[in-house]
């Protein structure tokens, strides 16, 4: 076999061992209930914060202490405490997904992205400028 046949199948092998263990890495979304039988493993969930229930936050007490309830995508609602700030607007997101893992029945969560509604409306045109 030539030397550059050999340099190139040790590249592809190399490439190959790299996306195989990127394909491991990648996280899909869980349930509470998924959730538990996963103990000490992070993990993502999706859902929509319960309004019914209070969100407590005290930023005087401890600025990184914010706890509210969350109901997943299977319809179960949980205690969620977040270990950080709340975040801005929180209470107008549609759909939030949280990362980190259940303790008992509390997900503890240590990062939150939230879905907020669009400011810009379907059902508008968008309007072009004329040059002249």
């Amino acid at each position: 076999m030539k030397k550059t046949n050999i340099v190139l199948l040790v590249i592809i092998a190399i490439c190959v061992a790299v996306v195989a263990m990127m394909v491991g890495d990648f996280s899909t979304y869980e349930t509470f209930a998924t959730s538990r039988s996963k103990p000490g493993k992070e993990i993502h969930v999706i859902g929509a914060l319960d309004t019914t229930k209070a969100l407590v936050y005290d930023p005087q007490k401890d600025a990184n202490y914010f706890s509210f309830y969350m109901k997943d995508k299977s319809g179960e609602l949980r205690q969620v405490i977040f270990t950080g700030t709340k975040p801005t607007d929180f209470e107008k997101s549609t759909e939030l997904v949280l990362t980190g893992q259940m303790d008992g029945d509390i997900f503890v969560c240590n990062k939150i992205l939230m879905k907020c509604p669009s400011k810009y409306k379907d059902d508008q045109e968008v309007v072009g400028i004329k040059q002249a």
